[in-house]
């Protein structure tokens, strides 16, 4: 990829990550106040990742204006990407915290 497709990506991505988080804070709170019901929080969570997708997407695709719609796609894709990548690797994380606590536990019993 050139520079010239790189930034807007780039500056889509982190766009759509600083909205995400404005916006599942906001759901957070809303939970907190409004005591939502479990379902009601995955589709609200599918809908902020809906629109900060759209949102990223539509940054590219105006930013970079050729193959508007391919931009707009591989915009969506890396944010998953990157989503799924910080997931695993905190689930790794996890994981290694609790074999340590429990190697330790065991090495103190």
């Amino acid at each position: 990829m050139e520079n010239g497709i790189v930034k807007p990506m780039l500056r889509s991505l982190l766009i759509s990550y600083v909205l995400s988080g404005i916006l599942l804070a906001a759901l957070a709170f809303a939970l907190y106040k409004l005591r939502l019901k479990e379902g009601q929080v995955n589709l609200m969570v599918y809908a902020v990742y809906l629109l900060t997708c759209l949102c990223g997407g539509f940054l590219a695709g105006k930013r970079i204006r050729q193959r508007r719609f391919f931009w707009g796609l591989l915009s969506g894709l890396l944010y998953f990407l990157v989503l799924f990548a910080v997931s695993w690797a905190m689930n790794m994380a996890v994981m290694g915290i609790c074999a340590l606590g429990g190697t330790i536990g065991g090495m103190l019993s």
